[in-house]
Order: C-alpha cells, then structure tokens, then sequence
C-alpha cells in the first residue's frame, strides 16, 4: 500500500480562548491535549479491505459524520467510501463506520462549476453527471478534519464538524465561472428515499428533510443549511424536473444553487435533527454561530485531543502507537448522539420526547460491542454510559424490549441474542450512578420472556431445535451469556427467585455439546444431535451459527468457562482442543460468510465471537498461551495500512478489542467485572479515570520477543491472579508487569489464581 504522510502530519494548533457556544465548551486544554494525540491518528486504516470504517470529519460519538461518498457498489461500501475508489459523487452528514450492513448517507451535497447537472453520474461515464475524479494525493484526514481536491473542477472541499453541525468550506479556482452546488437529497449509501423536502426560507437559509428506507425502515432526518454569501440563484428538481419556485416536496428532490462567478470561497453550515428543521437551525445557533472554520476545526481536535488522552500510552514502538490512537479514534463514533441541544429527540415509537433529561444515543451494535466496547466505556467514558444506558432503557420503554441492532431511531433487528442485556448489567453491577437495579432487571426480563428467535423454544423445552429456528446454536450461547448476566444483577438485588430462573438457564448451553465430537452441535426437535455434521461448513449446511462455524462457537461460553472446561472433561482436553483450534485448516466453502476473516487456523479473529477465545487458556492455568495467541493476534491482524483491519470494525469492537490487548487485558465476561491478563503491547498506560484517579500499567523489559508475563505487582504487593478486577482498576493504582522471553509457567496456574474464581 502506498504510504499516508499527509493524514499522519501533525495539525499546528494554536489554541484559542473564544468559545462556540453549546457543546463546543471545552474548559482548558488538558496536558494530553497540549501533546497533540491526534497527530498518532492515522484515519485512513480500515477504509480498505473489509474495515468499512467511516472517514470524515466528526467528533467523539457526534450526530454529524460528514464525509465523502463513492458510488456504492457492494458490501464493501458500507460506510459510503472505499479507498480503492477513484470517484467521489460528494460530501454527506450522517455515516456507518465498519458495520456488515449499509445505510445513511444522509443529506449529500457537492460542489462543481460547468453546466448544471442533478444526476451524480455514473462509474463508467463520470462525465455525464456531478461526481469528480480525485487521488488519495490530494486528499487529507485527521480527526475532525477531511480536505479533497475535486480533480474534475479544482475544487478544494474541506469539512469539519460540532456534534450536530456539518461545516463545509469550498475554494474555487481562480477565474472559475459558472458555479453550482447541488443538495440531492435522493442519494444515500444503499437505502431509498421516501419523502424528500427543501426550502429556501432567505437568501442564506435553506431548510428541508429526508426520510429513507434502508436497513432501518423509518428513518427521519431534518436538516438546515445557513450560506456563507446570498445564494443569487436556487432551483429545484425533482429528478432532473426542473420545478416552479423556491421549494420542493418528492421522492427526488435536489436543491441546486448556482453563481454565474464562483465566490473565492464558499462555506456552508448545515444542522440535523431527528425532530425538525426549527432545531436543526437551533442546532447550528447553539453549536457553530459564527463563520471561524479554522476555529470550529481546531474545537473538533480538542476534543479529540481531551478523549484520546484519557488512555496516555508510551512504547518505543511507533506503529503500535499509531494503531493504538487511530483506534482509541474510531472506538469514540458510536453510539451516536440521537438529540437536539436542547434535549429532544424521536424515540423508536416515532413521538417527540422533548428536553429529555439525558442524552439519547442511536447506533447500538450491540452483539459486537457488548464483549469489549462497553467495557472500554466503563473504564474511559464513564461520564457517558449512564446516557447509554438511559437511551436503552427508553428504547425498551418505546418498543418493548431492549435494542437489539437499533440505527437512527429504528430497530434493525439484526444479530442473535438480547445483547443489550450484558451491557446493561456491567454498567449496572459496576456501579454507574443513575442507574435503577429494579427498572434495569425489570427491562432485562421483558427482553428476555419474548416468543420470537428461539425464545418460545427456549421456554418450552429448554432448547432451539435446529430444524425448527435459524442459527439456533448462535442464538442459544447468546441467550445462556445474556440470561447469565441477568441472574448476577438479580442476585445483587436480592431476587432469589430470579436468580435461580436466569441461572439455570444460563447453562442451557451444556445440551449442545456434543462429547463425542467436542463440539457445540444443533439439536433436532427429539432432542438428538443434527446430522450431517461439518464442523467447517456448517455455516450454510445446517445455518446453526451466525457468520461463523463449530470450531468458533465451541468457545462461546465466557459467562461460565470453569463449566466448559468441565464439559470437556479436564483441563488438558481443553487445552489441547484449544490448541487444535489454531491450526486446523479447512475448506469454508463458497457460501461461507465472508466475516469468517482474520484467521489462525479456524481462529476468526475478523468476527466477534471469537474475540474473547485467546483469553481462556488462562481459566485453564496457561496464561502463558494467551499470552503467546494475544501477541500474534495484535501483530498479524492490525496493521497501520487502508487495509490493516482484519474484518468489520463493527463500531468499534475491534478497536476497543486492540486497545484493552495492548494494554495488557480483556474482559472475557463483561458482566463479571474482571478482565483476564495477556501481554501488553504498551511499555506504560495510564487511564484517567474520575475525580482525578489514575490506573498506571507499567511494563518492565517489554518487547517483541518478551511477550511473557514473569511477574506482576499490583499497588505495590506482589500479584499472582492472571485476571483483574474492575473494582480494583477504578480504585486507582499501578499494575507493574515484568516481561520476559520465556514462559513462566507458574504465572496464574493455580487453581486459586486463575479466573475461574470471579464465578464464585
């Protein structure tokens, strides 16, 4: 791939006092601010291959991600771009970042000069519409920032972004004559326009919505654009139907403003909402009042500045660094803020709740992020989950249950399980404040006593029969994982009752194991084991597990790994199929998913069920395994190149699964409130966390060949457990982990220094 060296440039910063009103506060520059982290954030990473990270302007979990868009031509635009592309059709204000599904693309506007057009054109014919040619030569990004010249036009776009607010600045090139910008509202990343709408309300203020069909099958945009000069001449069409006066309503509508000499520059602010025009011009007043790019673009870097330095990492190695910034980065889009400045929002159930006394999120990605992204959160963000959590709550409250892949006020329904469920329980049981134990419990169950997805069988028979349910094992180890997470907040509410229910059923998984075979297996209505049986195939012979196969699903029993060692008779069993995982080859066949990527053997180390499974040699006393699997995982399947992401980002799951590695642990179960040890990458991390407590890793004699933890000290005292525990992480302190070339096999072997003891 060819080398990046204007995205990773170091943005001079001079630090202004003046203040953009609403969220655009910032108090005073933090120390981490002042080192300028965002130079280390490479956002190009993930934007090749099958990463579909976004790539624009945005700040840490905005409503805006304002970016370029491509032609969309498959799977592997999800986010709207893709840098094998040469085309961009123009600039829109709301994106997807690493997701398997498309979507968005909301509000698509584009600058260029010549004829007027209203089509974007084509791939094999660019000429025949608006798009423009541009090279990845001309083209920065950095956090907040993202600057393209339009090679067809000479064009210079730049875009930079509040929360709410898109900002775009365009420079025409000198001598240019007849200019146009067009806002085409008929355009998005792979959805249908339903109602389209705009309306020029004065010579600078223009209004409108977009409502869409896509993935999530009512979604609602409202938006306001403010010009930088009078727009001297504006037209709509619907289509290419030029029509009568200075508004329009349709399925295609495209607002078109022209200048028969194009203006120096030209800059547009332009406002969402989920609710309506008026708050979306109330946004753009709140957040960006005045016309400072510079300014509002250096605001956009603080705040990326203020969050990338909640994590402070020293290593001599500077690729890692720039993985690990550049991923801290893209762990911050979702979820996304789903409310006005003032507090409204549209709920699932498509009423206005005004001035909600938290902040409403969207973009929950739930059955990715619940095995490291929120724990991230609980650990970096902890001033944000409590709004999290609340937006689930008040989702479960409007639709009733949970979300489950929710995007844009709209429940996709997509992926197995009540994933919500663990999020909601670690959050709780790790003490978030604001957080009501009956309310969350009383939501956890009215997701978990549905009769969809298996559920009905679960209830009756206490097992998804495979020629009865889809995906049935998949569905099954999720449940047992989420019904897991219920009973431990029952059981801190004193609901023995409850307890007792959730717990048994957490360990419904044991009747898919097959012993024979040693692997989780699909069961027929009578009980049996489902033949034929391919443990590489499966995926599309049977359908029992969702993008993945048995060798994958095998392992998917974080919430109780001492009862899966159990099942396999001994510890050495474990080990030694643990082992096989890794080396096994085989053929996936054609209709295998394409998320089974990033593989070590049959290890998927691209999709999210296997994300937690280099962590459980130590449950068996191996902790020098994980050690040895973690390392080859953090060097092989991240890499600082467009391609470097091993498979969907998924929102941030495979970030944050690279963050809290390189760090030095995991949370293989969430819920429990531990994370398990593996070898850091870091030579020292220091995490900030509440009412100034620290949490300083420090790493002695680290490297590329010492991945093996010798020793460890905790807070001064010599540590023998190969797991933390979050109590004792927020509590402050330091963890000094001494590293060497060869295993210390003594490390956590024993019984009473393993994991196993956080299920007690």
């Amino acid at each position: 791939m060819a080398q990046l060296p204007t995205c990773l440039r170091a943005l001079p910063v001079r630090w202004s006092g003046a203040l953009l009103g609403g969220v655009l506060l910032l108090g005073a520059v933090t120390a981490q601010a002042q080192q300028h982290l965002t130079s280390y954030v490479d956002p190009m990473i993930g934007t090749g291959g099958h990463g579909h990270v976004f790539l624009g302007a945005n700040v840490p979990f905005g409503a805006v991600q304002l970016g370029p868009q491509n032609i969309f031509k498959g799977w592997d635009w999800c986010s709207g771009y893709h840098y094998s592309d040469s085309l961009l059709t123009g600039f829109s204000h709301t994106h997807l970042s690493g997701t398997g599904c498309s979507d968005l693309g909301d509000v698509l506007i584009m600058p260029y000069t010549g004829a007027v057009k209203t089509d974007k054109g084509q791939q094999k014919a660019p000429h025949l519409g608006y798009l423009s040619r541009f090279s990845h030569r001309r083209e920065t990004a950095r956090p907040g920032y993202y600057a393209v010249t339009l090679d067809d036009y000479g064009i210079r776009a730049e875009l930079t972004s509040s929360a709410r607010v898109g900002f775009h600045r365009y420079t025409f090139p000198a001598g240019a004559k007849e200019a146009h910008v067009i806002v085409d509202l008929k355009e998005g990343v792979d959805d249908k326009a339903t109602a389209t709408y705009i309306e020029q309300i004065d010579p600078q203020t223009f209004v409108g919505y977009r409502f869409s069909k896509g993935w999530a099958s009512d979604q609602r945009l409202y938006f306001a654009i403010k010009s930088s000069v009078p727009v001297p001449q504006f037209a709509v069409y619907d289509e290419a139907q030029k029509l009568v006066g200075k508004t329009g309503k349709g399925l295609a509508i495209k607002g078109v403003f022209s200048f028969a000499k194009a203006p120096a520059t030209l800059q547009l602010k332009v406002g969402i909402s989920p609710v309506s025009a008026q708050n979306a011009l109330a946004n753009i007043q709140a957040e960006i009042p005045g016309w400072d790019f510079a300014q509002v673009q250096q605001a956009a870097d603080a705040q990326w500045n203020r969050e990338l330095g909640k994590v402070a990492i020293q290593t001599k190695d500077t690729v890692a660094r720039r993985i690990f910034y550049t991923s801290m980065y893209h762990a911050l889009f979702a979820p996304a803020l789903f409310n006005d400045a003032n507090g409204d929002y549209r709920g699932t159930d498509k009423k206005v709740y005004a001035k909600a006394p938290f902040a409403n999120y969207t973009t929950f990605s739930l059955w990715d992020t619940y095995r490291a992204e929120q724990s991230l959160f609980t650990l970096a963000q902890p001033e944000r989950v409590n709004d999290m959590m609340q937006s689930m709550l008040a989702i479960q409250r409007q639709q009733g249950k949970l979300p489950i892949w929710h995007l844009t006020g709209s429940e996709t329904n997509t992926m197995v399980g009540y994933s919500a469920v663990p999020a909601l329980a670690e959050a709780y049981l790790k003490g978030t404040p604001g957080l009501d134990g009956p309310q969350v419990l009383a939501a956890m169950k009215a997701s978990s006593t549905r009769d969809d997805q298996g559920m009905q069988y679960i209830k009756a028979k206490g097992f998804i029969p495979a020629d009865k349910e889809g995906e049935s094992v998949a569905k099954a180890l999720e449940y047992a994982i989420d019904d897991w997470s219920i009973a431990q907040v029952a059981k801190r509410l004193g609901r023995t009752d409850d307890y007792k229910t959730y717990s048994a059923r957490a360990l419904y998984y044991k009747k898919y194991f097959d012993p024979r075979t040693r692997f989780m297996r699909g069961l027929t209505s009578d009980g049996k084991f489902q033949l034929p049986f391919d443990p590489i195939q499966s995926i599309h012979r049977q359908n029992n597990y969702t993008e993945g196969n048995a060798w994958q699903y095998t392992w998917l029993v974080p919430h109780d790994v001492p009862g899966l060692i159990g099942l396999f008779g001994s510890d050495a069993a474990f080990v030694q199929k643990l082992d096989s995982l890794f080396v096994v080859k085989g053929d996936l066949g054609e209709s295998a998913s394409p998320d089974i990527s990033g593989l070590i053997g049959m290890y998927a180390h691209g999709n999210e069920p296997s994300h937690a499974t280099t962590y459980l040699y130590a449950y068996a006393g191996q902790q020098w395994k994980t050690a040895e699997k973690v390392r080859q995982v953090l060097r092989e399947m991240y890499r600082a190149q467009p391609d470097g992401i091993s498979g969907n980002e998924d929102c941030g799951q495979m970030s944050a699964w690279y963050i809290l590695s390189s760090l030095g642990f995991y949370p293989v179960s969430p819920s429990s409130g531990a994370y398990v040890l593996g070898s850091p990458v870091v030579d020292k991390a220091t995490i900030r966390l509440p009412k100034g407590k620290t949490f300083v890793i420090d790493v002695q004699n680290n490297g590329p060949q010492n991945l093996y933890i010798q020793s460890a000290v905790l807070n001064g005292k010599a540590y023998a457990n190969s797991y933390l525990l979050h109590r004792d992480i927020v509590a402050g302190g330091t963890l000094q982990l001494t590293m060497g070339p060869q295993p210390n096999r003594a490390f956590g072997a024993a019984a009473a220094n393993r994991p196993l003891e956080v299920y007690k």
